[in-house]
């Protein structure tokens, strides 16, 4: 009996390993997918936000304008590629002049591709999709959102902060919806000395659409848009 116990426990041991091992190939071929088919839409902002705003909402709109506008300064738009804000910053830059880019998730719920994708891809991992956000970004604007949002906020925060990815702009939009995170930043973190007073320079936060783009703007003044010398490796290395 402990025999037969002992085959079939190794039979189905042996069925998860084989499809686990498979699934290192779909994780391959979403990662080659993305880099083939991000690599020639440079520059690119990506845009976050709650999949949640029905269109016409105050924040819809704030994400729409944004896009428009940094779509018709030359950058192309990147978001998640569902509804709500992600909807609504998708609709901006297809509006503009660049290219209004989806990097889609399969979900149980809520997330439906909106139609105002130039290209769209589909993922099945949050893992890979998420360093397709990172990789070919030339800035981060984060409006409002739930959890996905704050995911991808403190995900370039980790990775600027700890030399993973180069040092580009992040920016939050609606003073009055993060004004508690902010304090809740200096009062809890900065006050326990779990961040530093540096960490907090990372990030700017915004109230306009103008003001986002002047921001991004401003960044690059001194420095050019397109990554120097020692960019290339935090770039390569993501």
């Amino acid at each position: 009996m402990n025999d037969k116990r002992n085959s079939a426990a190794r039979g189905a041991s042996d069925s998860d390993l084989t499809r686990e091992s498979w699934k290192v190939f779909q994780i391959m071929a979403e990662f080659v997918e993305g880099f083939e088919r991000l690599a020639n839409i440079k520059p690119s902002v990506s845009m976050f936000g709650s999949a949640r705003q029905p269109p016409g909402s105050p924040f819809y709109v704030l994400g729409e304008e944004i896009a428009r506008l940094i779509s018709d300064a030359g950058f192309s738009v990147v978001t998640g590629g569902g509804p709500g804000i992600m909807e609504a910053c998708n609709k901006g830059a297809y509006a503009g002049k660049s290219p209004s880019i989806g990097l889609n998730i399969q979900l149980p719920r809520e997330q439906i591709a909106n139609h105002y994708q130039d290209e769209a891809l589909y993922f099945r991992h949050f893992f890979s999709r998420k360093v397709m956000f990172v990789k070919y970004a030339s800035a981060y604007v984060v409006l409002p959102g739930g959890f996905g949002t704050l995911d991808e906020f403190c995900e370039i925060l980790t990775l600027i902060q700890t030399g993973k990815s180069r040092r580009i702009p992040i920016i939050l939009v609606h003073t009055p919806f993060w004004a508690g995170l902010m304090q809740w930043f200096r009062g809890a973190m900065l006050e326990h000395g779990t961040i530093s007073p540096a960490d907090l320079d990372l990030f700017a936060v915004v109230d306009t659409p103008q003001q986002v783009v002047d921001a991004i703007f401003r960044y690059y003044e001194q420095r050019g848009i397109k990554p120097g010398a020692p960019d290339k490796a935090p770039i390569l290395d993501i």
